[in-house]
């Protein structure tokens, strides 16, 4: 009979894997469009996880910085099957994303496409958008049920608009939580001490911050320097990629003038053509900031890019989670997680307007952004089927 069992645990966790690769190779749209997708496969159509589970570690994973996608993808792992399922997660996850963008690296250095024609991706944005306005009406279903969840939603979203700081977003959420145990009456006194608590996976992620900064200012080497400055913003960014884009531009383009402004443009357009994490963008700015050394550089780059930007929210995942598992009981955290995921749900209507903003007012940009939509939310097509016919239509018009 234990036999059977191991080899019924060994069937689930195997399927699971295929089913963190079809996920990873159809996720398009960014974080809040992945969400709504793990939440399809995982919790509805597999029942790995139940509703309240993927909100409670949506919850953990909007208070920590870093990938927050890739980082509740990881504790779902670490919740089916221990630390080794958690990091085969994280693997597969962001495997496909990763490789498409070095693959485009590559073609950008090769192909000395400095200015490259990408006429065809000029629905991507369009499209996107309304994956983001898709993404914040199924959050909005799944997360706003309640008087002070509009309200929570409804104030997050205008701050996090009209904000110039990605220190917003851990604030929000913080605000989010507090209100929602004020709300609630939180029983303070029912807090016990957490016990057991591993610290070594955050002394190496602090460990590593100083060892890189360290070695960086000493030895000037732009390879630690690019693995320093990119551990970094994987340690102190809230709010997902849309806020990275922007400080790696400031950085990579403005000031250390690694990539060109057509380089990073370019790179930006085909991130919205792949599935996966939006970080996977560190992998492609890392390669060519390495250009200089050749294929060699670009290789080497792709490797500190990926390392560098999905490692610190990887160890305090795997920090926090065995914690996590001890807090989240405890009434204050219970009660701070509807206001945590209400408020998130604010942040994705932000992301929505912030992206529809630069884009072009025109009749096919609108149709597009309608057509898509409609897709979405009547029928049952696959996204990157959505993506393809954007593509073709990019090369017809």
């Amino acid at each position: 009979m234990t036999v059977s069992n191991n080899k019924i645990k060994q069937f689930r966790k195997i399927r699971y894997l295929r089913d963190i690769l079809g996920i990873a190779l159809s996720s398009f749209g960014g974080p809040q469009v992945h969400l709504t997708i793990i939440h399809k496969k995982l919790v509805q159509k597999r029942k790995y996880i139940t509703e309240d589970e993927l909100k409670e570690l949506n919850s953990l994973c909007n208070m920590l910085p870093g990938p927050t996608s890739t980082q509740t993808i990881t504790a779902i792992g670490f919740k089916i099957g221990g630390p080794m399922l958690a990091f085969l997660t994280l693997a597969i996850w962001i495997l496909p994303a990763t490789l498409m963008m070095s693959c485009f690296a590559f073609i950008v250095y090769f192909f000395n496409l400095n200015n490259p024609k990408l006429g065809f991706l000029k629905y991507i944005q369009p499209m996107a958008v309304a994956f983001i306005i898709y993404a914040a009406y199924k959050i909005r279903e799944l997360f706003v049920t309640r008087i002070h969840h509009w309200f929570l939603m409804i104030i997050a979203a205008f701050l996090a608009i009209i904000s110039k700081t990605p220190l917003i977003f851990p604030l929000l959420l913080l605000t989010g939580g507090i209100v929602s145990n004020f709300l609630k009456h939180s029983k303070f006194n029912e807090v016990k001490k957490i016990q057991h608590i591993n610290w070594s996976n955050f002394f190496l992620f602090i460990g590593i911050f100083f060892l890189a900064a360290g070695v960086g200012a000493v030895t000037k080497n732009r390879s630690v320097l690019l693995f320093e400055n990119t551990y970094r913003y994987g340690s102190l960014v809230f709010g997902g990629g849309h806020v990275l884009i922007p400080m790696m531009y400031n950085q990579f383009v403005e000031f250390k003038h690694y990539l060109s402004p057509n380089e990073f443009i370019a790179g930006v357009g085909i991130l919205q053509a792949i599935p996966g994490p939006v970080f996977s963008f560190s992998t492609y700015a890392n390669a060519l900031a390495l250009k200089d050394m050749g294929a060699t550089g670009l290789a080497i780059g792709s490797i500190i890019g990926t390392i560098g930007i999905f490692l610190p929210g990887t160890l305090l995942i795997f920090f926090m989670y065995p914690i996590w598992n001890q807090m989240k009981n405890f009434s204050p955290v219970k009660n701070a997680i509807d206001g945590i995921n209400a408020t998130s749900a604010g942040l994705v209507v932000a992301s929505a307007y912030l992206l529809f903003i630069p884009l072009q007012i025109s009749e096919m940009n609108m149709l597009v952004l309608l057509a898509t939509l409609f897709l979405l939310l009547s029928t049952k097509i696959p996204y990157p089927i959505i993506v393809v016919m954007c593509i073709i239509l990019g090369f017809i018009y």
